[in-house]
């Protein structure tokens, strides 16, 4: 079904007739178990993986137009119902999947399309159950309503009101007390919402839970880890990597903010200063939205032949929907269209760095997924685990630094210096949600109040230069509320500290030998989600971030970029 000619806001949508869905898979789970030679079953395989597409690039479609406008009741209608119908259906799916695991063909499928695609439908067989379907559909229903209160949020800040993206541009305001202002606003929100916020988690934590105890297992954590494709780690690992950071990145981050304080000249450095690095303004875009995609088209052309075409597709066909809106889901994505094979970018500028991490980021993410689509022969290897997709991101940030100057001008080593900060200052934040979400899980008998207060233990762990002035809500750990992850993607947040270590890895090799650097970074985005974890670090010449002492290794070069221009600036 892929199409030429085509734009994103032009596609039809049709509901996907799910129960016709069903209905194809008991015919093809017939089809594959009296299958009598290999060509049988690899055509039953594309047939299913044809239908699969249909449906996935109709509920996507759906998706993408609830967020581009959560107001919008067709297609909040239509989400939903996608969400309560879908999970109905999996049994049949999951049969179709069953059946061609028991294939005696199955040695021929593994050896033309990798063992890859059987792994992922065991992980699949081993996270689902027909218990959990109401389980699922309630767990729907409370993130969609989590999202919807985020995105339909209202701050009254200056006169105007703002959402969530529209207020944290004062986040970086040159007048301190602005961003003490708009701090307090922010945290103002959450407070406000506060009681049905603890009601939603602690309901999720209930529903998952159960959903794991239906599974055969003490709690959700080892169903969250297969839901995000899993194989090959667990929570042991995670641990040691969260201890790397505990040692190696926390004492850098608060000598990186200590810097920042003598920076700007306050005896404290709050909460509210954190994101104005400099005293004489951050980097700011040199122009407006249209300009910075323009300006993104370039660099992409620049870059490599591979990324001027894809840039140029994405343009073209209008996959990107960038711009900051009312109503408009207060979160920044990349998802695809199987269809079309064609990648979407969604997000909401501010007018500030964050748009220059948004069309280097989430675009990293879309050119994987451009990529994988053109070199993998199966819809199933389109998108890797998500352990592995947020290195295509956030090392496409890093190989963007030489082109800082066509967005921010005479600002560009500032745009640098304040990206690379933070990025190491994030990962000690990144592991402290992911703690959170284990500590939640595994004691589900905390109250919403105790659950916050072990926050509150986190940030005094892992961030322990963090300063709220006063400000009762976060001070006594309410902070964690802002983080959508936790609510929509248990377990997902982990992947963006241990993909910066391969970003980080990528920098390093980029500024030792940009052709070398480039060609594994190509290969990891051709292989898509046809290797596991470990062997795709390997495949791409990345090292593993558990293991002992590679977190260290993985920062050093950026460690040194940024203590450099730190002791320049300090003999001026």
């Amino acid at each position: 079904m892929m199409k030429e000619t085509f734009t994103f806001p032009t596609l039809e949508y049709h509901r996907p007739d799910l129960e016709a869905m069903a209905e194809m898979a008991e015919a093809l789970t017939e089809k594959v178990a009296s299958a009598s030679a290999y060509e049988e079953i690899k055509a039953y395989l594309l047939e299913k993986e044809t239908v699969e597409n249909h449906m996935e690039t109709a509920a996507t479609i759906a998706q993408i137009r609830h967020t581009l406008d959560t107001t919008d009741e067709f297609y909040e209608k239509e989400n939903e119902y996608i969400e309560n119908t879908y999970p109905t259906i999996m049994p049949k799916l999951l049969a179709l999947d069953e059946a061609l695991m028991q294939s005696p063909f199955r040695g021929q499928l593994e050896e033309e399309y990798g063992k890859q695609l059987f792994v992922r439908m065991d992980l699949q067989k081993k996270s689902f159950c027909e218990a959990n379907i109401p389980l699922m559909q309630k767990e729907a229903k409370l993130t969609d309503e989590y999202q919807k209160i985020m995105a339909t949020a209202q701050i009254p800040f200056q006169g105007e009101t703002r959402n969530l993206y529209g207020i944290q541009k004062f986040f970086e305001h040159e007048d301190r007390e602005v961003r003490a202002a708009a701090y307090r606003a922010y945290s103002d929100f959450y407070h406000g919402n506060e009681e049905r916020l603890e009601e939603i988690w602690d309901e999720l934590i209930q529903i998952r839970n159960e959903m794991g105890r239906n599974l055969g297992y003490e709690n959700f954590i080892p169903v969250g880890y297969m839901q995000q494709g899993r194989m090959d780690y667990g929570v042991k690992e995670v641990e040691a990597f969260r201890k790397q950071v505990r040692e190696e990145l926390v004492p850098l981050c608060q000598e990186l903010y200590e810097a920042q304080r003598k920076r700007l000249g306050v005896e404290k450095l709050m909460a509210y200063d954190e994101k104005r690095i400099f005293p004489d303004g951050n980097a700011v875009p040199a122009g407006d939205d249209d300009f910075m995609v323009d300006q993104a088209r370039k660099m992409y052309h620049q870059i490599s032949p591979e990324t001027g075409e894809f840039i140029d597709f994405m343009i073209e066909h209008e996959l990107m929907d960038l711009k900051n809106k009312p109503g408009k889901a207060s979160t920044g994505y990349m998802t695809t269209l199987a269809d079309y094979k064609a990648p979407f970018v969604f997000s909401c500028f501010n007018q500030t760095i964050g748009d220059m991490q948004v069309l280097t980021h989430e675009l990293g993410h879309a050119f994987a997924g451009y990529m994988a689509m053109r070199n993998q022969p199966l819809a199933a290897y389109y998108s890797e685990s998500t352990d592995i997709a947020e290195i295509h991101s956030m090392s496409m940030e890093q190989f963007s630094y030489p082109y800082a100057e066509m967005f921010f001008g005479e600002q560009a080593d500032k745009f640098r210096f304040a990206h690379l900060q933070e990025a190491l200052t994030f990962v000690p934040f990144g592991v402290a949600v992911d703690e959170f979400q284990h500590i939640c899980y595994a004691n589900p008998e905390l109250t919403p109040k105790e659950r916050t207060l072990e926050w509150k233990k986190l940030e005094e762990i892992y961030m322990p230069w963090r300063q709220y002035d006063a400000d009762d809500f976060f001070d006594r750990g309410g902070y964690w509320y802002h983080k959508l992850h936790i609510f929509l993607y248990p377990f997902y947040y982990i992947n963006y500290t241990l993909t910066t270590m391969g970003a980080m890895e990528f920098a390093m090799k980029n500024a030792e030998d940009h052709e070398a650097a480039w060609k594994d970074y190509m290969k990891l985005c051709k292989c898509g989600g046809s290797m596991s974890y470990l062997e795709t670090l390997k495949y791409a010449n990345l090292a593993v971030p558990f293991e002992e002492g590679n977190v260290a290794k993985a920062i050093a070069y950026a460690k040194e970029t940024l203590k450099k221009a730190i002791e320049k600036e300090n003999t001026k």
